[in-house]
């Protein structure tokens, strides 16, 4: 009499493989009428109790956590055994955000509205009244179970979406990081150089606080690499490299290739003592990894030579021209004079 269509009868017996509903109601022969109905309609897997204490327990809020059951819609009934209610039930599962997807229909002979309206402000989703209609009953339980998949699916589609979203991000940034390293020293390459040194430019416009600039060439690089070979050459230039990550390693300081052996550092908020200060660590430290360089004019050693420039403001030249300029002819300078120093432009 209350069977499914054929159609309807697969699609509860696929539900019921994934769902387990509870029946808390306060009168055996009811909770028995409702199994009935239930499984009559497809859902094999139904519980039910009188007791509010063992449907607690059922849904882990009290008792051994092994009786835990996982519960895919619970049949609550209004008038429960006890100093508790149904609606005592529901305040309790509203306050556990682990129950936010469980599914409540009121079961209830109380024609009260109020009574209603306090159980759907709990969070319950539906009601059915006593005496029960099998039809309904089952309509109702379909629907809110339903919409229920529904919304779990929903949940997994957004956080599959994150989780693409996020490798999406994570792929992107590595991209954005490879397209701005410079792929043989490890550091920042020329355009990425450029794009900061224009940034800080302006940042120092804004601020009024001095910024310097360090260019530097490895001595006598072209003999090295004609005594050595190219792959002792390319090995010097990742070393240079190194000392600059660890001298120039402010929040702001910015260490780059800028072509060949020549690198550059910018130094926000930096003057000319301290630009001088950072470019005299970097040449000893240079010298200090003593890598033979037999065929240098100046040193049985790899060396650097260092142009240092330094504004005051940016607000002199609105474009960074100038600046670079002068730390190349500063750099220009100590190869003049020797090589092998570090010379502040003036």
């Amino acid at each position: 009499m209350f069977g499914p269509t054929k159609e309807k009868s697969e699609t509860s017996a696929n539900i019921a493989e994934v769902d387990r509903i509870l029946i808390l109601d306060d009168a055996p022969e009811n909770c028995l009428l409702v199994e009935r109905i239930l499984k009559k309609a497809g859902y094999g897997d139904v519980i039910s109790t009188q007791s509010p204490e063992t449907a607690l327990e059922w849904l882990g809020l009290q008792g051994k956590p092994e009786n835990k059951k996982e519960i895919s819609l619970l049949l609550l009934d209004i008038l429960l055994p006890g100093g508790m209610n149904g609606l005592d039930i529901l305040r309790t599962l509203s306050s556990k955000e682990e129950f936010s997807d469980l599914p409540v229909i009121i079961i209830t002979a109380i024609h009260d509205t109020q009574t209603l309206e306090s159980a759907f402000e709990l969070g319950a989703i539906d009601y059915v009244t006593k005496p029960f209609d099998a039809h309904e009953l089952r309509a109702r339980v379909r629907s809110t179970l339903r919409l229920r998949h529904e919304m779990l699916q929903r949940k997994q589609r957004e956080r599959d979406l994150e989780e693409i979203t996020d490798k999406l991000s994570e792929a992107y940034q590595t991209l954005l990081r490879v397209s701005r390293t410079d792929g043989l020293s490890g550091i920042w390459n020329r355009r990425f150089f450029d794009e900061i040194l224009e940034v800080e430019w302006k940042r120092a416009c804004r601020s009024e606080k001095p910024i310097s600039l360090l260019l530097l060439d490895i001595d006598f690089f072209k003999k090295y690499n004609d005594t050595y070979g190219h792959q002792a050459g390319d090995e010097c230039i990742r070393k240079v490299a190194e000392i600059l990550k660890l001298t120039a390693r402010r929040a702001g300081d910015f260490p780059a290739r800028y072509g060949g052996e020549e690198f550059a550092v910018i130094l926000p908020e930096t003057d000319s003592e301290k630009a001088l200060l950072v470019a005299e660590n970097i040449r000893t430290r240079v010298q200090d990894l003593k890598i033979p360089h037999e065929a240098s004019e100046t040193s049985p050693f790899v060396s650097v030579s260092i142009g240092i420039s330094t504004r005051l403001s940016g607000k002199e030249d609105k474009e960074p021209k100038n600046f670079l300029e002068e730390a190349d002819k500063a750099l220009y300078k100590s190869k003049e004079a020797g090589r092998n120093q570090s010379t502040i432009y003036s």
